[in-house]
Protein backbone atom coordinates (compact mmCIF):
# COMPACT_ATOMS: atom_id res chain seq x y z
CA UNK A 1 0.00 0.00 0.00
CA UNK A 2 3.01 2.00 0.98
CA UNK A 3 5.00 1.57 -2.17
CA UNK A 4 1.83 2.02 -4.57
CA UNK A 5 0.75 5.67 -3.07
CA UNK A 6 4.30 6.88 -3.11
CA UNK A 7 3.60 5.67 -7.45
CA UNK A 8 0.42 7.44 -7.37
CA UNK A 9 2.16 10.84 -6.02
CA UNK A 10 4.64 10.52 -8.09
CA UNK A 11 2.26 9.73 -10.78
CA UNK A 12 0.67 12.87 -9.80
CA UNK A 13 3.27 15.21 -9.63
CA UNK A 14 4.41 14.22 -13.15
CA UNK A 15 0.03 15.08 -14.24
CA UNK A 16 0.44 18.28 -12.37
CA UNK A 17 3.63 19.21 -13.93
CA UNK A 18 2.40 18.41 -17.58
CA UNK A 19 -0.44 20.70 -16.88
CA UNK A 20 1.41 23.47 -15.30
CA UNK A 21 3.82 23.21 -18.50
CA UNK A 22 1.12 23.41 -21.10
CA UNK A 23 -0.60 26.58 -18.65
CA UNK A 24 2.88 28.25 -18.71
CA UNK A 25 3.41 27.63 -23.12
CA UNK A 26 -0.57 28.91 -23.15
CA UNK A 27 -0.29 31.95 -21.03
CA UNK A 28 3.27 33.01 -22.93
CA UNK A 29 1.83 32.82 -26.09
CA UNK A 30 -1.18 35.05 -24.97
CA UNK A 31 1.27 37.21 -23.65
CA UNK A 32 3.51 37.69 -27.00
CA UNK A 33 -0.41 37.91 -28.62
CA UNK A 34 -0.51 41.08 -26.45
CA UNK A 35 2.86 42.52 -27.40
CA UNK A 36 2.38 41.71 -30.82
CA UNK A 37 -1.02 44.01 -31.33
CA UNK A 38 0.85 46.83 -28.76
CA UNK A 39 3.20 47.06 -31.20
CA UNK A 40 1.19 46.74 -34.25
CA UNK A 41 -0.57 50.24 -32.95
CA UNK A 42 2.82 51.63 -31.83
CA UNK A 43 4.33 51.77 -35.05
CA UNK A 44 0.87 52.82 -36.90
CA UNK A 45 1.17 55.52 -34.38
CA UNK A 46 -2.41 54.60 -33.13
CA UNK A 47 -2.54 55.75 -29.16
CA UNK A 48 -5.54 54.00 -27.86
CA UNK A 49 -6.30 55.58 -24.60
CA UNK A 50 -5.61 53.23 -21.86
CA UNK A 51 -4.01 50.49 -24.22
CA UNK A 52 -1.57 52.58 -26.11
CA UNK A 53 -0.10 55.05 -23.68
CA UNK A 54 3.07 55.61 -26.26
CA UNK A 55 3.64 55.05 -29.82
CA UNK A 56 6.40 55.40 -32.04
CA UNK A 57 5.91 59.15 -32.21
CA UNK A 58 3.77 60.21 -29.20
CA UNK A 59 3.39 59.81 -25.73
CA UNK A 60 6.63 61.03 -24.00
CA UNK A 61 8.57 64.38 -24.57
CA UNK A 62 11.05 64.73 -27.48
CA UNK A 63 13.98 63.83 -26.80
CA UNK A 64 17.42 64.94 -28.85
CA UNK A 65 20.77 62.82 -29.67
CA UNK A 66 20.42 61.08 -25.93
CA UNK A 67 17.12 59.74 -26.73
CA UNK A 68 17.95 58.64 -30.27
CA UNK A 69 21.36 56.47 -28.53
CA UNK A 70 19.14 54.54 -26.07
CA UNK A 71 16.33 54.08 -28.65
CA UNK A 72 19.12 52.15 -30.64
CA UNK A 73 20.50 50.14 -27.19
CA UNK A 74 16.95 49.02 -26.08
CA UNK A 75 16.51 48.08 -29.78
CA UNK A 76 19.85 46.05 -29.72
CA UNK A 77 19.26 44.76 -26.65
CA UNK A 78 15.97 43.03 -27.75
CA UNK A 79 18.20 41.87 -30.92
CA UNK A 80 20.91 39.96 -29.07
CA UNK A 81 18.26 38.23 -26.64
CA UNK A 82 16.79 37.62 -29.36
CA UNK A 83 19.27 36.14 -31.38
CA UNK A 84 21.50 34.35 -28.90
CA UNK A 85 18.06 32.23 -27.07
CA UNK A 86 17.74 31.09 -30.63
CA UNK A 87 21.18 29.66 -31.16
CA UNK A 88 21.35 25.62 -30.57
CA UNK A 89 24.30 26.29 -27.65
CA UNK A 90 22.00 28.84 -25.48
CA UNK A 91 18.98 26.16 -26.21
CA UNK A 92 21.47 23.33 -25.20
CA UNK A 93 22.50 25.25 -21.38
CA UNK A 94 18.90 26.50 -21.09
CA UNK A 95 17.53 23.34 -20.73
CA UNK A 96 19.51 22.52 -17.58
CA UNK A 97 17.09 24.76 -15.78
CA UNK A 98 14.15 24.53 -17.79
CA UNK A 99 12.64 21.16 -18.87
CA UNK A 100 12.75 20.74 -22.79
CA UNK A 101 8.87 21.08 -24.15
CA UNK A 102 8.84 24.74 -22.36
CA UNK A 103 11.96 25.69 -24.00
CA UNK A 104 10.71 27.38 -26.84
CA UNK A 105 7.49 29.40 -24.69
CA UNK A 106 10.61 30.67 -22.49
CA UNK A 107 12.13 31.84 -25.43
CA UNK A 108 8.82 34.10 -26.87
CA UNK A 109 7.93 35.03 -23.15
CA UNK A 110 11.97 36.62 -22.80
CA UNK A 111 11.51 38.39 -26.55
CA UNK A 112 7.60 39.65 -25.70
CA UNK A 113 9.63 41.09 -22.63
CA UNK A 114 12.62 42.77 -24.66
CA UNK A 115 10.29 43.86 -27.09
CA UNK A 116 8.11 45.43 -24.58
CA UNK A 117 10.17 46.76 -22.72
CA UNK A 118 11.81 48.56 -25.70
CA UNK A 119 8.62 49.97 -26.39
CA UNK A 120 7.86 51.04 -22.45
CA UNK A 121 11.44 52.89 -22.36
CA UNK A 122 11.33 54.46 -26.56
CA UNK A 123 11.91 58.33 -26.30
CA UNK A 124 10.24 60.25 -29.63
CA UNK A 125 12.78 62.11 -31.49
CA UNK A 126 11.50 65.25 -33.30
CA UNK A 127 10.89 65.47 -37.20
CA UNK A 128 9.42 64.28 -40.27
CA UNK A 129 11.40 62.76 -43.18
CA UNK A 130 7.70 62.53 -44.98
CA UNK A 131 4.35 63.15 -45.38
CA UNK A 132 1.71 62.23 -48.20
CA UNK A 133 -1.38 64.25 -47.86
CA UNK A 134 -3.30 62.88 -50.80
CA UNK A 135 -6.13 60.38 -49.60
CA UNK A 136 -4.62 57.76 -52.09
CA UNK A 137 -1.59 57.27 -50.92
CA UNK A 138 -2.74 57.58 -47.74
CA UNK A 139 -4.70 54.40 -48.40
CA UNK A 140 -2.34 53.04 -50.40
CA UNK A 141 0.51 53.07 -47.83
CA UNK A 142 -1.76 52.18 -44.86
CA UNK A 143 -3.11 49.23 -47.20
CA UNK A 144 0.73 48.05 -47.77
CA UNK A 145 0.89 48.36 -43.76
CA UNK A 146 -2.25 45.64 -43.15
CA UNK A 147 -0.45 43.42 -45.89
CA UNK A 148 2.77 43.75 -44.18
CA UNK A 149 1.06 42.54 -40.86
CA UNK A 150 -1.06 39.91 -42.51
CA UNK A 151 2.02 38.56 -44.25
CA UNK A 152 3.68 37.74 -41.28
CA UNK A 153 0.97 36.01 -39.81
CA UNK A 154 -0.17 33.63 -42.67
CA UNK A 155 3.78 32.91 -43.42
CA UNK A 156 3.72 31.35 -39.35
CA UNK A 157 1.66 29.00 -40.48
CA UNK A 158 3.17 28.17 -43.68
CA UNK A 159 5.60 26.69 -41.47
CA UNK A 160 3.68 25.87 -38.50
CA UNK A 161 2.95 28.36 -36.23
CA UNK A 162 1.82 26.61 -32.83
CA UNK A 163 5.31 25.02 -32.78
CA UNK A 164 7.02 28.34 -33.63
CA UNK A 165 5.55 29.51 -30.66
CA UNK A 166 5.41 26.82 -28.24
CA UNK A 167 2.17 25.51 -27.91
CA UNK A 168 2.66 22.42 -30.12
CA UNK A 169 5.59 21.20 -27.43
CA UNK A 170 3.78 21.93 -24.44
CA UNK A 171 0.54 20.36 -26.10
CA UNK A 172 2.67 17.22 -26.98
CA UNK A 173 4.01 16.50 -23.38
CA UNK A 174 0.72 17.12 -21.98
CA UNK A 175 -0.77 14.51 -24.37
CA UNK A 176 2.70 12.00 -23.98
CA UNK A 177 3.49 11.88 -26.86
CA UNK A 178 6.81 12.60 -28.44
CA UNK A 179 8.00 15.62 -30.09
CA UNK A 180 9.83 15.76 -33.52
CA UNK A 181 10.96 18.38 -35.35
CA UNK A 182 8.89 20.11 -37.61
CA UNK A 183 9.65 18.78 -41.34
CA UNK A 184 11.10 20.90 -44.22
CA UNK A 185 8.51 21.77 -46.75
CA UNK A 186 8.70 24.27 -49.65
CA UNK A 187 5.11 25.47 -49.72
CA UNK A 188 3.13 28.48 -51.66
CA UNK A 189 5.00 31.83 -50.66
CA UNK A 190 8.48 29.94 -49.46
CA UNK A 191 8.27 28.76 -53.72
CA UNK A 192 8.81 31.94 -54.45
CA UNK A 193 11.27 33.35 -51.23
CA UNK A 194 13.11 32.29 -48.05
CA UNK A 195 11.81 34.78 -45.58
CA UNK A 196 8.42 35.79 -46.00
CA UNK A 197 8.01 36.92 -43.16
CA UNK A 198 10.91 38.93 -42.61
CA UNK A 199 8.94 40.63 -45.82
CA UNK A 200 5.89 41.46 -43.85
CA UNK A 201 7.87 42.59 -41.44
CA UNK A 202 9.83 45.14 -43.84
CA UNK A 203 6.53 46.41 -45.33
CA UNK A 204 5.61 47.02 -41.84
CA UNK A 205 8.46 48.95 -40.74
CA UNK A 206 8.56 51.07 -43.66
CA UNK A 207 4.85 51.79 -45.40
CA UNK A 208 3.30 54.74 -43.90
CA UNK A 209 2.14 58.10 -45.51
CA UNK A 210 3.60 60.04 -42.32
CA UNK A 211 7.19 59.05 -41.85
CA UNK A 212 9.19 60.97 -38.77
CA UNK A 213 12.57 60.86 -37.20
CA UNK A 214 11.43 58.34 -34.85
CA UNK A 215 9.27 56.02 -37.09
CA UNK A 216 12.72 56.26 -39.35
CA UNK A 217 14.98 55.07 -36.31
CA UNK A 218 12.85 52.10 -35.31
CA UNK A 219 12.54 51.03 -38.69
CA UNK A 220 15.97 51.47 -39.94
CA UNK A 221 16.96 49.87 -36.83
CA UNK A 222 14.75 46.79 -36.72
CA UNK A 223 15.48 46.56 -40.37
CA UNK A 224 19.13 46.02 -39.95
CA UNK A 225 18.27 43.31 -36.87
CA UNK A 226 16.10 41.38 -39.44
CA UNK A 227 19.24 40.59 -41.98
CA UNK A 228 21.44 40.09 -39.27
CA UNK A 229 18.94 37.54 -37.96
CA UNK A 230 18.35 36.17 -41.58
CA UNK A 231 22.35 35.71 -41.55
CA UNK A 232 22.27 33.40 -38.40
CA UNK A 233 19.04 31.92 -39.02
CA UNK A 234 20.04 30.84 -41.81
CA UNK A 235 23.39 29.45 -40.61
CA UNK A 236 21.45 27.37 -37.72
CA UNK A 237 18.81 25.78 -40.97
CA UNK A 238 22.38 25.02 -42.99
CA UNK A 239 23.53 23.20 -40.64
CA UNK A 240 20.19 21.12 -39.34
CA UNK A 241 18.81 20.67 -42.92
CA UNK A 242 21.96 20.34 -44.72
CA UNK A 243 22.02 19.78 -48.54
CA UNK A 244 18.06 20.30 -49.07
CA UNK A 245 18.35 23.38 -47.41
CA UNK A 246 21.24 24.71 -49.17
CA UNK A 247 19.72 23.76 -52.70
CA UNK A 248 16.52 25.54 -52.08
CA UNK A 249 18.54 28.57 -50.70
CA UNK A 250 20.68 28.56 -53.73
CA UNK A 251 17.37 28.69 -56.55
CA UNK A 252 15.44 31.08 -53.76
CA UNK A 253 15.48 34.65 -53.19
CA UNK A 254 16.03 35.91 -49.52
CA UNK A 255 13.08 38.34 -49.25
CA UNK A 256 12.17 39.69 -52.59
CA UNK A 257 10.81 37.76 -55.44
CA UNK A 258 12.86 39.15 -58.08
Amino acid sequence: MRFRGIFFQDHLGFRMSRVLGFLYGVGCYVFFLLVFLYMVAFIADIPVVGWVPKTVTHGAPMGGLSAVFMNVFWLSLFGVQHSVMARAGFKTWIERWVPRHVERSTYVLASSLVLALAMWQWQPVEGVVWQFEGALAHDVLWGLFAFGWVLIFVATFLTNHFDLFGLRQVYLELARKTYSHVEFKVVFLYKWIRHPMMLGLLIAFWATPVMTVSHLLFSAVMSIYVFIGIHFEERGLLRALGRDYAEWRRKTPMVLPF
